[in-house]
């Protein structure tokens, strides 16, 4: 193993994109829900605009334009407002809370449980995720996520990028953050735990937004780690 990588004692992922395929489980449950319900909605622009929302939505939080606010209550603003714009207002609250918790029950991507059990026999794995702890538990418990513990923004009342994420999960594991290694598809996201001290490891996934659609999928050698899939990871942490 590389001298860098041997004061690793643990692993911290971000989920939406790295562990799941949060646009391929949401199009395929709303595809479902509007054949049952004889809805006629291009639901693969409806998902695409949910999560263009995401972003912004937490970016009102981290100004204070909004006090603390969790992931599933800024999805459901996200999608009463979306649901008016695609004719769906007539939707039930039973309707809408069906819906909204469609991101609890996100698929993983085919590697992506054997790589955490490969991973877990040798580090600590964690989620590091801005979805909030009941979300990131309900997907565990659907996806069969092996994680030893879940972090979330909700723990710390700040969304990544900020820095008391990738520091507080550190102090949280009583680990320096140089033994702490953010795992994420999203360069931004390994950029600013390397900021904050955090090993890097950069795993491509070709298909987040749709099949090679949009994902960046070159190495960046500031990263400690660049990898294929969860699998490649293990590989070279000797796993």
């Amino acid at each position: 193993m590389r001298p860098e990588l041997t004061d690793i004692k643990a692993l911290t992922f971000d989920v939406f994109g790295t562990c799941v395929d949060f646009r391929g489980s949401i199009i395929r449950e709303c595809r479902a829900f509007g054949k049952d319900k004889g809805l006629r909605v291009n639901w693969a622009k409806f998902v695409d605009a949910w999560r263009a929302g995401y972003r912004p939505a937490m970016d009102r939080v981290s100004r204070g334009e909004l006090p603390w606010t969790k992931i599933d209550v800024l999805h459901r603003m996200i999608l009463d407002e979306l649901l008016e714009k695609f004719g769906l207002g007539r939707l039930t609250e039973e309707e809408r809370v069906h819906l909204n918790r469609a991101w609890h029950r996100l698929k993983p991507w085919p590697d992506t449980v054997r790589g955490l059990k490969r991973l877990k026999k040798r580090y600590i794995i964690a989620t590091l995720s801005n979805g909030n702890v009941a979300l990131l538990t309900n997907m565990a418990k659907h996806a069969g996520l092996p994680w030893d513990c879940i972090f979330s923004a909700e723990t710390f009342h700040h969304y990544k990028p900020d820095a008391e994420t990738y520091l507080g999960a550190a102090e949280m594991l009583d680990l320096k953050p140089a033994e702490v290694m953010m795992v994420a598809a999203h360069k931004h996201d390994l950029r600013a735990a390397a900021a904050s001290g955090l090993k890097t490891a950069f795993v491509r996934r070709p298909h987040e937004y749709g099949r090679n659609k949009g994902a960046d999928l070159v190495d960046d050698p500031a990263f400690t780690i660049n990898a294929d899939d969860f699998n490649d990871l293990a590989d070279q942490l000797d796993c």
